[in-house]
């Protein structure tokens, strides 16, 4: 029985061509990199071309690059370091952000008396803009955090658009690129973003590490301490083989962008006329145009088969997700529909099926006789 992987929002293969580069770090370069001998400046030097590698590819500085084990760790920190040192008074997000953002901000508000507001959401999920500027024109030092791609819908967020609003409003602007880096181009010279962040696992790279880009003179200071390492930002011996790995992962991406952007469009329209041939009652939650790479589709399913779907998909050597994996084993909804869907719907199966240059049209093909075998 052949696996059919559609989950890669949740996570992707790794490239046969990052784990020759995490072995050969690991072979080579097992020195740590703040020893002064010949190991570890060999490290060091890989520890620094991996990082001028990243800030070329999103046209940012290598300073402003900071190595972490992940996306969520980033985020906690950029949002703890804005409210504790750069004295932000309130954060203004969005009710369908990852639950790293989310979490953190309702902590803060406890921890720090700040105050939170949540822009409104419309219909297809995109952010409600005219709200925003309107929570903008409040008299407090705020940062906006709002994600570039839904992790569970794929709507996009116009980064350069949020990011202006937010400069003519003395606004720092945080987002979670976790889904979007090294999926689509991003020009942190030619936006006014102060904080994104990104996980290597997302893009074909290894799990366990990741990197925030933090513009330079922005004042943030550590979330834990212990040695100088990260510029003094992030203590603790770097992952090497985990950051050359993402490195090449990111290069990799960028190099193939156009190629696999293509290939994975075409698939994703190929589902999308599939369900349209066999099951005429399914809707796409958010918009049909959204990002390439996610498709959430809500199937006109009956209650009852509703619960086992995952369960049988999964027998049959298909692997697709009903929301964020962060979320795995919760009898509740994903939050994110639940801010879209009436309660009818919730009821029914929504998929979340999500792309990779490796899936292809006979996936979709095994994918749609699954479902009707339901």
């Amino acid at each position: 029985m052949k696996k059919v992987y559609l989950d890669n929002a949740s996570t992707t293969a790794i490239r046969p061509e990052v784990i020759q580069e995490m072995t050969k770090v690991l072979t080579e370069d097992y020195g740590n990199p703040s020893s002064t001998h010949s190991l570890g400046r060999s490290a060091k030097n890989v520890l620094e071309l991996s990082r001028k590698s990243i800030a070329k590819n999103l046209n940012a500085t290598a300073q402003e690059i900071i190595f972490t084990s992940c996306g969520t760790e980033a985020n906690n920190w950029i949002l703890r370091s804005a409210v504790k040192d750069l004295k932000v008074q309130r954060i203004i997000t969005s009710k369908i952000e990852h639950h790293a953002v989310l979490y953190t901000a309702l902590v803060l508000e406890k921890e720090y008396g700040i105050q939170i507001d949540y822009v409104a959401i419309k219909s297809n999920g995109a952010i409600d803009i005219t709200d925003l500027v309107e929570l903008l024109s409040q008299d407090k030092k705020t940062l906006v955090s709002l994600m570039h791609v839904n992790n569970e819908i794929g709507t996009v967020l116009d980064l350069e658009r949020i990011s202006r609003i937010c400069q003519e409003h003395s606004a720092l602007f945080h987002s979670d690129t976790v889904q979007s880096i090294g999926k689509t181009g991003i020009d942190l010279q030619n936006l006014s973003i102060d904080f994104i962040v990104a996980s290597a696992h997302k893009f074909h790279g290894p799990k366990g590490v990741g990197f925030a880009f933090i513009r330079k003179n922005s004042g943030m200071q550590p979330l834990f301490f212990g040695g100088e390492q990260e510029k003094g930002l992030r203590a603790g011996t770097e992952a090497l083989h985990q950051i050359a790995g993402m490195a090449k992962a990111l290069e990799l991406s960028y190099t193939n962008l156009e190629t696999e952007r293509k290939h994975i469009s075409e698939v994703r329209s190929y589902l999308i006329t599939k369900l349209e041939i066999d099951f005429p009652g399914f809707e796409i939650n958010g918009n049909s145009d959204g990002f390439y790479t996610v498709l959430n589709v809500l199937l006109p399913f009956s209650d009852e088969k509703t619960a086992m779907i995952l369960f049988h998909l999964d027998m049959k050597g298909i692997a697709v997700s009903r929301g964020s994996a962060c979320q795995s084993g919760s009898i509740k909804p994903s939050h994110v529909l639940a801010e879209m869907l009436s309660n009818d719907d919730l009821k029914k199966p929504s998929l979340r099926i999500s792309f990779s240059h490796y899936n292809t049209k006979e996936d979709i093909d095994l994918l749609i006789a699954a479902l009707k075998t339901i």
